[in-house]
């Protein structure tokens, strides 16, 4: 990833893109926007899952429901993160093998963006548009 601009490296990238992402995401739904959203079109096909829930005005006006959980899929391993109880943000980073999940740690959010900062960035580091995207949303575009 070339973000030079900050000239902090790539580890300063990573922190830089974890403090962007970190910025007024209070709920499950806030990522699930930032995610589908903005970075959507940047991220490979299949990377980021959302699980809702519609009620019944949901599906009576067509609407896609709230978010109430999100699954990155990185290398060998996936980032959750679920509305638990009274509506706080829960955070899992779970290994997997062969697309078998083989163990599961409950994390801070801190710890879940710094993971997904590290994933987006070795997508940058693959994909120009994601690179493209990522700067964006450093510069506070996205």
């Amino acid at each position: 990833m070339t973000m030079e601009p900050s000239g902090l490296g790539p580890m300063g990238d990573v922190q830089l893109l974890a403090a962007s992402l970190r910025t007024d995401r209070a709920d499950v739904a806030s990522y699930a926007r930032v995610l589908t959203g903005a970075l959507h079109d940047a991220l490979p096909p299949g990377m980021v899952k959302v699980d809702r829930r519609r009620g019944l005005g949901d599906r009576m006006a067509g609407r896609e429901g709230r978010a109430v959980a999100v699954v990155v899929h990185g290398d060998g391993r996936q980032l959750a993160l679920r509305e638990g109880p009274h509506g706080a943000v829960e955070a899992e980073v779970r290994q997997v093998v062969r697309d078998v999940v083989i163990s599961r740690r409950t994390v801070t959010i801190e710890q879940w963006l710094q993971a997904l900062a590290e994933d987006l960035t070795k997508v940058a580091a693959r994909d120009a548009a994601a690179c493209a995207a990522l700067e964006r949303l450093l510069a506070g575009g996205i």
